[in-house]
């Protein structure tokens, strides 16, 4: 059998290697001038554009979400080839990047999410070094373009209305969660839309309810022989009275106050609002904590909605990197060899702990030596971002006494790891501290000499600098080895 036959299939005209099921063979798929139709749902009912997702914007819950979501991303850290050396090129690319305004371009990628996709166009030229990069990259407004059967972007124009193919590495296209079925991509904005026009009206009737039953009633009483007139003129006075608190009525007529108590229903209201700014809130971040603090709650539901939140930024971030990673392939094509192109990424800054950078300064300063696998597994570093100082390490000194128990001859049944605590003792002088003790209280003694009282003796110490430091920091250094010294007595016990 040829390679030409297993390549056909038996029962159809079509190769292995040709794609069989296309919009343009499909059953139920029409278009009109080539032109794909925008699969969103709300859209198609509403008959209107994407621009009706610009207004959700203006609601704030929305716009907080929006930002929130978009923060989780821009305060990553970037950087050309991590943890690699930069060669010329990258270095190139780095400085085009912070020339191009990376934070404001990553803002730009990120409102693919919220509008599904976002075109961005490249306006190439000729760099002093001789090569063809990048001078802007302008995010366009997505209701300019759509897609076609074959789900290339098309610029729709005065002249062309059905749209027109846009140039190859012209513009960058950020598509959110995209499809063969729907190259317009997820929009978070569309699955807020309904939330936010039922909170509207909520808000509409909340404040006509608040408008009517916020004030108290007026009713006003008048002789039952009244005319229509005079009843029309207290009315417009008692209208007065709701403004000035301030009416005059005749004599033989009188005014009764009634407050309004409607609390309760005003709740119904609240209770609307709250439910639809959770629903945004899932919509955009997924969870409700880091935008909402609710009534009830714990630790635990609080961590796993911050999971839920970091999964989506993870989400959001790789679609960033894409994005980017595309435009400096394409450099890349038309400056520079393609063999090795570098990669953008975005990681977040890891802090220091600094309960533990304490405690291993200690320990460093009383002669322990730590490895650099220690370091990269502690602290988040690369192996190329230090190097261990072999002479940082102190030079063994003389026993420290009055912290141990001497011992005539070596224990072999010594516990696990007193043979390593006696060998930190080795880094304190005795000498060295009593000296110190000595240097510091010499002066104290010396100024108690000529002082006639405490009151004198301390406002001389606070002018006086004794110069303490070292002392205290060998101190430390020698209670934190006899609190050594006594947990693993207590094991002993």
């Amino acid at each position: 059998m040829t390679e030409k036959s297993v390549l056909k299939k038996a029962n159809s005209n079509k190769g292995l290697t040709e794609e069989i099921a296309t919009r343009k063979r499909a059953l139920n798929f029409y278009s009109l001038a080539n032109i794909l139709p925008d699969p969103d749902i709300v859209l198609r009912k509403q008959g209107k554009d994407i621009k009706i997702y610009k207004e959700l914007l203006c609601d704030p819950h929305v716009f907080a979400c929006t930002q929130s979501r978009k923060a989780g991303v821009l305060s990553l850290d970037w950087e050309i080839n991590r943890g690699i050396d930069k060669d010329k090129n990258s270095e190139e690319i780095i400085n085009l990047l912070r020339k191009l305004n990376i934070n404001k371009l990553m803002s730009d990628i990120l409102d693919a999410t919220q509008f599904g996709y976002q075109p961005l166009e490249i306006i190439w030229e000729k760099s002093k070094s001789g090569h063809i990069l990048p001078a802007k990259i302008i995010a366009k407004p997505p209701e300019w373009f759509c897609f076609d059967d074959d789900n290339n972007l098309k610029f729709r124009t005065k002249e062309n209305y059905y749209g027109e193919i846009v140039p190859d590495k012209k513009f960058l296209l950020a598509q959110n969660n995209p499809s063969y079925n729907n190259p317009y991509g997820e929009r978070t904005l569309s699955r807020c839309f309904w939330a936010v026009t039922f909170k509207k009206g909520g808000l509409k009737f909340w404040v006509v309810f608040t408008e009517k039953y916020g004030m108290p009633h007026l009713i006003g009483k008048h002789p039952r022989g009244a005319t229509k007139d005079e009843t029309e003129t207290l009315a417009d006075m008692l209208e007065d009275m709701v403004q000035d608190a301030i009416a005059v009525i005749p004599d033989d007529s009188s005014v009764e106050i009634q407050e309004a108590n409607k609390s309760s229903s005003a709740e119904i209201y609240e209770k609307l609002i709250d439910k639809m700014n959770s629903e945004i809130s899932k919509a955009v971040l997924g969870q409700t904590l880091t935008t909402e603090i609710g009534s009830t709650g714990s630790y635990a539901a609080a961590n796993t909605h911050m999971a839920v939140r970091q999964d989506i930024i993870d989400a959001d971030r790789k679609l960033v990197e894409s994005v980017i990673n595309q435009l400096i392939r394409w450099i890349y094509e038309i400056n520079y060899s393609t063999e090795e192109i570098p990669v953008f990424e975005m990681y977040a800054p890891e802090d220091v702990d600094l309960s533990l950078a304490q405690r291993d300064k200690i320990l460093s300063e009383t002669g322990v030596k730590f490895t650099k696998e220690y370091f990269i597994k502690n602290y988040g570093l690369e192996n190329e971002d230090f190097d261990i100082r072999e002479d940082f390490y102190p030079v063994q000194t003389p026993n420290f006494k009055e912290f141990q128990e001497q011992e005539d001859e070596p224990n072999d049944n010594a516990p696990l790891g007193q043979t390593q605590l006696e060998e930190l003792f080795k880094f304190i002088s005795e000498t060295e501290l009593t000296s110190q003790a000595q240097n510091l209280l010499n002066p104290i003694i010396s100024l108690i000499e000529t002082c006639d009282s405490y009151e004198d003796l301390e406002n001389v110490l606070k002018e006086k600098n004794l110069k303490s430091k070292k002392f205290e920091q060998d101190l430390q250094k020698a209670l934190f080895l006899c609190e050594l010294q006594g947990r693993s007595d207590g094991l002993d016990d």
